[in-house]
């Protein structure tokens, strides 16, 4: 049975990053967002958002982000995968649309749904599956860190790390 999503981490601080899958099985792919946002602290909220099966919680929930003080919506969905640019389509805050890797074409469905929207309602695109959803919540951490000192510090520290562990392993044979 696939991870499912865990209750959002308790913070004082009111979420600036909506993560939302279009059904608990994306969590195993979203996860990977949450991860990077949890470890740069930067403060979110976790839904499952169905464009299908549940659009007027979809609408409400786009709706309503901006007043709730979301500054990016981290959207994954699979197959047609719908979810992100419905979402961009009811709200002005920036949408990052991750493709879940499905079964039946390996991602590239959800891939061309995100990709693909009509000039007007943008969705910033990442990489299908585990990969995306990590750079979605990087990307959405690098939208915040001017106005937030604290998050921007936490991504540089990050970005540091990595490539001080490349360098500390750059011989491929050990």
């Amino acid at each position: 049975m696939p991870a499912q999503p865990n209750p959002p981490a308790p913070t004082t601080a009111a979420p600036l990053v909506g993560v939302v899958m279009g059904s608990r099985s994306d969590w195993e792919t979203m996860q990977h967002a949450v991860q990077k946002l949890e470890a740069l602290g930067v403060p979110h909220e976790v839904r499952v958002v169905s464009a299908h099966r549940t659009p007027d919680v979809l609408f409400e929930y786009a709706a309503t982000a901006q007043s709730r003080g979301l500054r990016a919506i981290i959207a994954g969905a699979g197959g047609a995968a719908h979810l992100p640019g419905m979402i961009a389509s009811k709200t002005p805050v920036p949408v990052l649309g991750v493709p879940v890797q499905s079964r039946a074409l390996n991602g590239m469905d959800s891939l061309l749904s995100i990709v693909q929207m009509p000039a007007g309602i943008p969705v910033a695109t990442f990489a299908i599956g585990n990969a995306g959803a990590a750079n979605a919540g990087l990307f959405a951490a690098a939208m915040l860190a001017a106005e937030y000192p604290d998050i921007g510090r936490a991504l540089e520290a990050f970005r540091q790390r990595q490539t001080e562990d490349v360098m500390a392993n750059d011989d491929p044979r050990q």
